[in-house]
């Protein structure tokens, strides 16, 4: 498993939004346009629909498993991925981490993990804007 993580001076309640909407997915990731059949307004386990990418590209996901207002969860191909907010005293840590069979985790970590620590930092920055 690869876990990323970024502090946030924001309170959970803040960038538990942003995490869980599709709608608000924009706000801190420009390279994602949203989803389709995941849930509205937020995501909803046993969902399965696509996640948009550039406004183009349609992945096929499912979500696996969510726990309102802390983590969720989704499958995209061979590779799970738990969204989580964690509360500290002073704000909360955006995190993600990353599961997959071994071979695909190095890979998916190696082309992937550096955009997923700028993205949780941009999420922890726009989270702790609002």
């Amino acid at each position: 498993m690869l876990s990323y993580r970024a502090p946030s001076a924001a309170a959970p309640r803040a960038a538990w939004p942003l995490y869980a909407r599709p709608d608000r997915w924009h706000e801190w990731a420009p390279h994602v346009r949203g989803a389709r059949g995941l849930g509205t307004p937020e995501v909803e386990a046993g969902r399965r629909g696509t996640v948009l990418l550039l406004g183009l590209v349609p992945l096929p996901a499912r979500v696996v498993a969510k726990e309102p207002e802390r983590s969720w969860t989704w499958r995209v191909g061979p590779v799970e991925m738990v969204h989580r907010i964690e509360p500290r005293e002073r704000g909360c840590t955006v995190a993600l981490d990353l599961l997959a069979p071994s071979g695909i985790e190095a890979v998916v970590g190696l082309v992937y993990g550096p955009l997923i620590r700028l993205l949780l930092r941009n999420l922890a920055r726009v989270a702790g804007r609002g």
